[in-house]
């Protein structure tokens, strides 16, 4: 068992592929890399514009500059259920060290956020994930990775081959990969893991008192050869867990099963024409899904007119393939064609006769210049819906139907459900810059309104807990009331991070998930500002058990 308070260290490895790899990076602060280090200022002098607006840097965007140690019996109004003993959890970017120039908000350093419930009783913490990437720039006491931020136009090529030649010469360690962990947390085989989809998971430790510890990487006993997705997804009946890889290079797509006791198994290479941006997929009890959506990694065309490094092809159909979940290869994937869409996040999959169905945030001409950080004003181009869509494996058709108005996003269901046929989805309701200012139910056996223009109680759409003026949240995450799948499937509570910009400061807010009560069951005021960030996950009592015998 690994003590508080030790560095990460190897547990020993077994053919489950439970090998936790310590992260031990040998960066160099030699010659070459000051030489690189005056190349790299003089470009950003010459061609970067240091008056533009970093927006992921400002308000509530902006980091915490310190790790936050258990800081415990926090003010409760109201209470904490019994079923909330656990620790929920959520990670965000965090960046240590500010940017040499552009930022994006997706290239901060994880940091997980943490309250520990127990009898009725809160504790705050938070913690870096400890990554390679986070160590050797603590090494050399500053940023020296290539931020998305700066992938726009001729500077972003110049900006990669810094990133190039440091890793040419030795500089910079990319033996452990260069990922943040920063924009999803799942538990799988004892383990909770810390995600992002250009990087392998970090596994993390999680003490009796919510105290959190990076153990290192999980590289499956050398199996995993690629990147691993921020949106793996669990079976609760078998245990096994479901991933994929994206990649600039061929094969753009690899997709992986887990078992139960942790053994990945053999890669399977899904075939698309050209380097695709894919965030997320989806099960069902006997299929997985994947998105082959016209989001394109295209360094070319960043260069010639000045684009970002991907980018979007509205004259092009977007693609389902839905691949039997146990498929060794992919000749029995079956492709189907909708509308060009992006998707984000999907909520979940399932099976009805001949047909795989998925319910998703679809997103309509996706205004990127959002996601440079130079933010030109609200969500009018941000069209972020919810959607039921349907391939029928009979016939080859596709359908697609809308759910909801603008503009919705990070759906979450009863996770007791994924794969399997499920009726509300609880969602966040967005404003400007994808600020959450609400958290909506989706009742899927009602009709959406097709007369409503905003989002509003009425149709399929069950309850909105509105945050109120100046206050702005997070993803919610499901807690059932009972941990079996015989209660009713919204029997349970909703939690998530709250901040107040008129007072600058944060909360957890628990809210009751059957009735979505504008009176919270609990609100947890915490020690200081809790950064707006991205997925969470909620940690019962029995698996922080579990994984103590780590």
């Amino acid at each position: 068992m690994a003590e508080k308070g030790e560095e990460e260290k190897m547990i020993n490895g077994r053919e489950d592929g439970s090998q936790i790899v310590k992260v031990d990076p040998k960066p160099s602060k030699g010659f070459t890399s000051k030489v690189i280090d005056l190349l790299e200022k003089l470009f950003v002098k010459l061609m970067y514009d240091s008056k533009l607006p970093l927006h992921y840097l400002s308000g509530n965007f902006a980091p915490v500059p310190e790790e936050t140690p258990p800081a415990k019996n926090l003010p409760v109004k109201g209470y904490l259920p019994d079923c909330l003993n656990g620790e929920f959890v959520r990670v965000g970017p965090n960046p240590k060290f500010a940017p040499v120039a552009g930022y994006h908000w997706f290239d901060g350093d994880g940091m997980i956020h943490g309250l520990r419930i127990k009898d009725g009783k809160a504790t705050y913490v938070s913690r870096f994930v400890r990554t390679s990437r986070l160590k050797q720039e603590e090494y050399f006491g500053g940023a020296k990775f290539m931020k998305i931020g700066d992938l726009k136009g001729f500077f972003g090529l110049v900006m990669v081959n810094m990133q190039m030649l440091r890793a040419k010469w030795k500089v910079l360690d990319m033996s452990y990969g260069n990922g943040t962990a920063n924009t999803a947390l799942i538990y799988h085989h004892g383990k909770l893991l810390a995600l992002s989809e250009a990087d392998k998971p970090y596994a993390i430790k999680v003490f009796e008192d919510g105290d959190l510890q990076t153990l290192g990487l999980l590289d499956y006993d050398k199996r995993l050869n690629h990147s691993f997705t921020a949106h793996p997804k669990v079976d609760p009946f078998t245990g096994e867990m479901f991933t994929f890889g994206y990649s600039h290079n061929p094969p753009y797509i690899t997709y992986r099963v887990i078992s139960r006791d942790g053994y990945m198994h053999d890669p399977v290479p899904i075939t698309v024409s050209d380097p695709i941006l894919m965030h997320d997929f989806a099960i069902t009890e006997n299929y997985a899904i994947f998105m082959d959506l016209p989001l394109y990694f295209r360094p070319k065309e960043m260069v010639k007119e000045n684009k970002l490094i991907f980018t979007f092809d509205s004259t092009k159909k977007a693609r389902f393939g839905v691949l039997p979940r146990y498929a060794k290869d992919e000749l029995q994937i079956r492709w189907f064609e909708l509308p060009n869409c992006f998707i984000f996040h999907n909520a979940n999959a399932w099976e009805e006769e001949d047909e795989v169905v998925l319910i998703t945030c679809r997103l309509q001409n996706p205004d990127l210049d959002m996601v440079n950080g130079v933010v030109k004003g609200k969500l009018e181009n941000f069209v972020n819906e919810l959607y039921e869509m349907r391939f029928n494996l009979k016939t080859g058709e596709a359908s697609q139907r809308k759910l909801s108005t603008s503009a919705v996003d990070f759906p979450r269901v009863n996770e007791s459900y994924t794969g399997r046929k499920q009726r509300y989805v609880y969602g966040t309701i967005l404003d400007s810059i994808a600020k959450v200012t609400g958290i909506i139910k989706f009742d899927l056996h009602a009709e959406p309104d097709a007369d409503k223009t905003k989002l509003e109680v009425g149709g399929n759409v069950e309850g909105i807990y509105d945050l109120g003026p100046g206050r702005f949240g997070s993803e919610a995450v499901y807690v059932p009331r009972e941990p079996d799948s015989t209660s009713p499937e919204d029997d349970g509570y909703l939690i998530f991070f709250v901040h107040d910009e008129n007072t600058g400061k944060s909360a957890v807010h628990v809210i009751d998930a059957k009735t979505m009560s504008a009176d919270p069951v609990a609100v947890v005021e915490l020690p200081h500002r809790v950064p707006y960030g991205f997925h969470a996950f909620f940690v019962t009592e029995e698996q922080l058990q579990e994984q103590a015998k780590l």
